[in-house]
């Protein structure tokens, strides 16, 4: 094989790589977190069983799924199917390229409800990655979130969420305050990592003393780069293609 050869065959297979198959964009990454305590549950999605014997505190997923509406129904883990669920079905609409997470959860008052989020992925900054903070256990509203022992991120509710912070990559301290209280198990270390948006979860039954913490970990955009390699219609990675079997053939009949 000539050089110019080698040379167009790299270009072809540079000009591919950088430009794959956007299958993806026509679907929503879905992950589901189980905060309810106490219970262990299968989950249903449009009917068919997907998650067995559902731990509290247990995140699963993603799932890549083509954007929709799905019905979901949370059921006891020994159901037979998902005619008699606990929680459901309750309708999830899902946009194409988009990340999100299905909480089960305690609502305010303690009763089983369930809460849609969207991830954030947008890029970060150089070295940095995001905190997200989101409040999922009952009887425990107004809390604050305070980082490293002296930084208010906010107080919010039940079923709200605070963030997302972007953040250099390191390694920070996290505690929920119910006024003058710190709310167990907090103070936490969170590590935070550049190019992930790091959420974690209030999850639990304040009344109960069962505040818990769940930590989920969401890819970030890749930047674009500053000088982004120049792509080809169809039209003109065809011309390239026969130009690579033209050169590749005038290349063998007088080398041959």
């Amino acid at each position: 094989m000539s050089k110019i050869l080698k040379l167009l065959v790299a270009s072809l297979v540079l000009l591919i790589a950088a430009n794959p198959a956007k299958a993806t964009d026509t679907n929503a990454q879905l992950s589901v977190l189980h905060g309810v305590p106490g219970l262990t549950v299968d989950v249903y999605v449009n009917g068919a069983l997907t998650l067995n014997d559902f731990m509290p505190g247990t995140l699963a997923g993603p799932l890549s799924l083509p954007a929709g509406t799905y019905s979901v129904a949370l059921t006891a883990s020994d159901a037979p199917d998902d005619s008699s669920p606990i929680l459901g079905p309750i309708d999830l609409p899902l946009a194409a390229g988009m990340d999100y997470t299905a909480a089960a959860h305690l609502d305010a008052t303690g009763t089983a409800t369930a809460s849609l989020f969207t991830n954030n992925t947008a890029t970060a900054g150089a070295g940095e990655g995001k905190l997200t903070v989101r409040h999922i256990a009952a009887n425990a509203e107004g809390v604050e979130i305070v980082a490293n022992g002296s930084l208010s991120l906010g107080t919010f509710n039940n079923g709200g969420e605070l963030g997302p912070f972007a953040l250099p990559a390191d390694t920070y301290s996290a505690e929920i305050k119910a006024g003058a209280v710190t709310v167990p198990p907090t103070p936490a270390d969170v590590p935070v990592t550049a190019g992930e948006n790091i959420i974690v979860y209030a999850w639990g039954d304040a009344a109960g003393g069962s505040v818990n913490l769940a930590l989920q970990t969401v890819a970030l955009e890749v930047p674009k780069s500053a000088t982004p390699i120049p792509t080809l219609g169809t039209f003109g990675l065809i011309a390239l293609i026969m130009l690579v079997i033209g050169v590749g053939t005038v290349s063998v009949r007088r080398f041959a």
